[in-house]
């Protein structure tokens, strides 16, 4: 699910030119409702869907891992980072360890088993 947020990130700005506005931090519903619906709210001027979203990744909070990633059925967020000054590298704290990931968007959610581990895009 993480490569398709970054793509559907990707295509989002391929379309507008601009990174969505709320599309830093974590995929809360906001970020859902604009990415997976033809909403035009938050810079989605003409509707786009750009992400089609199984039901077992969404809940009342959004985007979300699946029951039974994390145990007893937790779900988390994907946290996501934007690079929104055209350096091509983000640095991105994941528990107490920093990450440079030379990219422009990453998108993770932190391992179950270690918490200063990210799984996700960081290549």
């Amino acid at each position: 699910m993480a490569e398709s947020i970054k793509t559907a990130v990707n295509a989002f700005y391929a379309e507008y030119s601009v990174y969505p506005s709320n599309a830093s931090g974590t995929t809360d519903l906001t970020f859902l409702n604009l990415m997976s619906t033809t909403s035009t709210n938050g810079g989605n001027y003409r509707g786009i869907a750009f992400l089609e979203v199984p039901p077992k990744f969404t809940n009342a909070n959004g985007l979300v891992t699946p029951k039974g990633f994390y145990s007893g059925n937790g779900q988390s967020n994907f946290f996501l980072a934007i690079d929104t000054n055209g350096s091509g590298l983000l640095t991105n704290v994941v528990g107490s360890s920093n990450y440079v990931v030379p990219s422009s968007i990453a998108v993770w959610v932190v391992d179950p088993k270690a918490s200063n581990k990210p799984v996700g895009t960081f290549k």
